[in-house]
């Protein structure tokens, strides 16, 4: 296959998911580059950019595919991002069956952790759980502990009681804002993980200060890739990547022929820009970046990622990626070390399993990056 014939079926592919078309008949190829991070929708040209210069420059990938499973794609809006799932499947019937299985089970998370909605479990415990202990089911404790059990390991740096911090800056309906001392100060006084409280022989959730409450929105969308890459397994799928706001991403195992699914980590100040790229096969990865959520005053730049500790955004990096076993891991790792910084970061690592992270410190155009047990190649960055 020519240049020139890579390069009419990479315009194909564009085309069909911009369509939403499931079905990649035009490009079987796992080397593509997939996708870069930031905090809005997948927007497909540019999520296949950096593939064309690579071709320009001689390195055209050899077509490599199981002859029985196809590539098919679908993207569809979850947890206030864009889900993109790709998979391997035998014919456009099944991969349909498994897109409608991931997405249900996706839903099915969302609706149980969302703080958005009044319905969900995690709202219930949050209007009772102050006044006496709340009995929830078997999954959302076990989360539940799971992230306390960060915020112990990081001393706070992860904290899922965070919530009433994101609405004083703002940042819970993303209008952000610079809020009052007296603001701060209300908000500071109903957060702390150390107030929450859990029975394992009851399953119930106990607040022991009046206003607190839980946001696992710091882990809950690791958790359903999670999920949703459990019941592709069982559906017998054995290589599919599932990613969300294009900042996780939760592979099961890899494209035919591939050593992995390559994920691009970019440039915090300029997302076409490669860092790094990662073949991700079983594992999670997870991006967490001053450039996602933020709004700017008087010239300073306060990021959605909130230190706990302090009730201000967190100081210090631009952005953190890590991968891990799970996405659920990856999700509050990334987190963690951002709030934590770069003199904590490889201590906290070390009480992870087999976690990596790059770490790029510093301010705008002025930092270094800092690499920990991270075994692909990374760019140098700064102006």
């Amino acid at each position: 296959m020519t240049i020139s014939d890579w390069r009419s079926a990479i315009d194909d592919l564009i085309d069909r998911i911009a369509n939403r078309t499931s079905y990649i008949t035009s490009f079987h190829c796992p080397h593509h580059h997939l996708a870069a991070y930031s905090d809005v929708p997948l927007r497909p040209p540019n999520s296949l950019a950096l593939l064309v210069p690579l071709m320009a420059g001689g390195l055209v990938p050899s077509p490599c595919y199981a002859a029985q499973d196809s590539l098919y794609h679908e993207t569809r809006q979850a947890m206030g991002t864009a889900v993109e799932i790709y998979l391997y499947a035998p014919s456009g019937e099944r991969a349909s069956v498994l897109f409608e299985a991931a997405f249900e089970e996706i839903e099915r998370v969302e609706a149980t952790l969302s703080t958005y909605r009044s319905t969900s479990e995690i709202s219930r415990i949050n209007r009772a759980a102050a006044a006496a202990p709340v009995t929830t089911d078997p999954e959302v404790f076990d989360l539940i502990a799971r992230a306390l059990d960060y915020s112990r390991r990081t001393d706070g740096a992860f904290d899922i009681t965070v919530g009433p911090l994101l609405k004083a800056w703002g940042f819970f309906r993303n209008d952000g804002h610079y809020p009052s001392p007296d603001e701060l100060s209300e908000a500071r006084a109903k957060i702390g993980w150390q107030h929450v409280g859990l029975d394992d022989t009851e399953r119930s959730i106990r607040f022991f200060t009046p206003g607190i409450e839980l946001d696992l929105g710091g882990i809950g969308k690791g958790f359903a890739l999670d999920r949703a890459a459990r019941v592709l397994r069982r559906h017998g799928v054995t290589a599919a990547l599932i990613g969300a706001g294009q900042s996780s991403y939760c592979a099961i195992g890899a494209p035919p022929g591939a050593k992995g699914w390559p994920i691009t980590v970019p440039s915090p100040d300029n997302p076409a820009r490669a860092l790094s790229t990662v073949q991700l096969r079983d594992r999670s990865l997870s991006t967490s970046g001053s450039n996602q959520k933020y709004f700017e005053l008087d010239g300073q730049r306060y990021s959605h990622i909130i230190d706990p500790r302090t009730g201000r955004p967190a100081e210090g990096m631009l952005q953190v990626t890590v991968t891990a076993p799970t996405a659920t891991d990856s999700d509050a790792l990334s987190t963690a070390l951002f709030v934590a910084g770069p003199e904590r970061a490889a201590a906290l690592l070390e009480k992870s399993d087999s976690a990596t992270a790059l770490l790029v410190t510093g301010q705008e155009g002025d930092g270094e990056i800092v690499a920990i047990a991270w075994t692909e190649v990374f760019a140098p960055w700064g102006r």
